[in-house]
């Protein structure tokens, strides 16, 4: 499947802003499930994009603005051809041992609550308890927008049972690292021609499977990797793998509006769009 990805995130400051640094994690790389034709990332004011790759392997870029802004616009497009793996990822950058990623996190801390969920769900092999666990934590979530927060961790979201992509994602995270499982966060974009109605800024996991690997499993939609699955980057939690996390000086109220489209190459287009405010630290 060959996927066209239009992802704008744009800062608007109700002062002028100084010294912005962003480090944006938006740019996959190539698996044996996933080909990126094209990619590109724009900023629309003076400065300097710096590349890298941290610690996960992921790609990254550090963007230092040169001047005072009160509005930064990030454009990012992009081709990626996908294939199906049946949601095992293949020749992915792994710089890290899978033991790594059964550490917790603050976002993702093991509590009685997620010990509970995760013993229920326990099987006799990894696979069988990777699968129930993402269809247990779909079963137990309400996909709700607007309930929890970029700061809100599993327990939190478990207990609430609403929240988004990021929360069932953590939550299963939590869960698998209970039971001994490595897992890890993803963040990407999710297209699929049958369900125009889903985002295509998207958050999944993975969890290990000795014999087979890292596998990928999304509770939001209870399934597997699939071909409409664009992995961006991978992280202990939703903060190691943020598509964009900086730092400012001044600036006053922050408004931000995200709007992303993924669709198939003459298909149809997935895409949604979001706003809010942040009071500057």
């Amino acid at each position: 499947m060959q996927l066209l990805i239009d992802h704008i995130t744009r800062y608007t400051y109700s002062a002028p802003a100084a010294g912005i640094v962003q480090v944006l994690k938006l740019t996959p790389s190539d698996t044996e499930g996933q080909q990126v034709v094209n990619w590109r990332v724009d900023v629309d004011v003076d400065g300097r994009m710096m590349p890298s790759v941290d610690v996960f392997g992921n790609r990254c870029h550090t963007f230092y603005a040169e001047r005072p802004v009160e509005q930064l616009t990030l454009h990012v497009t992009g081709t990626v051809i996908t294939t199906d793996t049946a949601g095992v990822v293949g020749g992915a950058s792994e710089p890290l041992p899978p033991i790594l990623f059964r550490r917790s996190t603050p976002l993702t801390a093991g509590t009685p609550a997620i010990a509970m969920l995760a013993e229920g769900l326990r099987r006799d092999d990894a696979l069988s308890t990777l699968h129930a666990l993402m269809l247990g934590v779909q079963g137990r979530m309400q996909f709700e927008p607007g309930i929890t927060e970029v700061a809100t961790d599993a327990d939190t979201a478990l207990r609430l049972g609403r929240g988004v992509c990021q929360d069932l994602s953590q939550i299963f995270i939590a869960a698998a690292r209970h039971l001994g499982i490595p897992a890890r966060y993803v963040s990407g974009h999710y297209a699929a021609p049958d369900h125009p109605e889903q985002e295509a800024a998207h958050a999944w996991a993975e969890g290990f499977v000795p014999g087979l690997g890292w596998v990928s499993f999304d509770p939001t939609h209870g399934v597997c990797g699939t071909e409409g699955h664009v992995r961006v980057a991978v992280g202990l939690d939703s903060l190691d793998a943020a598509p964009v996390r900086g730092s400012r000086r001044g600036g006053g109220i922050e408004s931000l509006a995200v709007g992303v489209h993924g669709r198939q190459a003459g298909g149809q287009r997935q895409g949604q769009s979001h706003s809010g405010q942040s009071q500057s630290q």
